[in-house]
């Protein structure tokens, strides 16, 4: 009769806890690499959407009225006619949730002017950026 051995192999507290220690460093590198790469993105889609999605609209827009919309109608009237349209508004111009105006990825509406301190002779469209505050340097525009 052969008898077998059992080999009662654990890992030893040390262990354990240079292991854990290795998870946990993985996870922060993880999680700030992953931090960069949506910042990065949430400024590529802000910058598509003043530069192409609703320069599109506003273009639109200008085509059957005439003008860029004023700064005090603003937005909204993309998705709706405003008073003085006369008929030759053809909208809505951009599809956005619920009808309302666009909001950036920061959850902040696009500021709009027209005509533009910027561009004098058509509009400035901007997102205020990741600070939310107009005027520094991360805002994202059409300039």
């Amino acid at each position: 009769m052969t008898l077998m051995k059992k080999d009662n192999r654990a890992f030893t507290l040390l262990e354990i806890i240079v292991m854990v220690g290795i998870l946990a460093l993985l996870a922060t590198l993880l999680i700030t690499k992953t931090e960069g790469i949506f910042g990065n993105s949430q400024k590529t889609i802000a910058k598509i959407f003043v530069q192409d999605s609703l320069k599109t609209s506003l273009e639109r827009y200008r085509m059957d009225l005439g003008s860029f919309p004023s700064t005090s109608e603003g937005l909204a009237v993309l998705m709706s006619a405003p008073a003085n349209a006369a008929g030759n508004w053809r909208g809505p111009y951009a599809d956005t949730p619920g009808g309302k105006p666009p909001m950036d990825p920061w959850g902040e509406p696009y500021q709009y002017r027209s005509p533009g301190t910027h561009n004098k002779g058509s509009y400035d469209l901007f997102s205020k950026g990741p600070d939310k505050t107009e005027g520094t340097d991360d805002d994202i525009g059409n300039w």
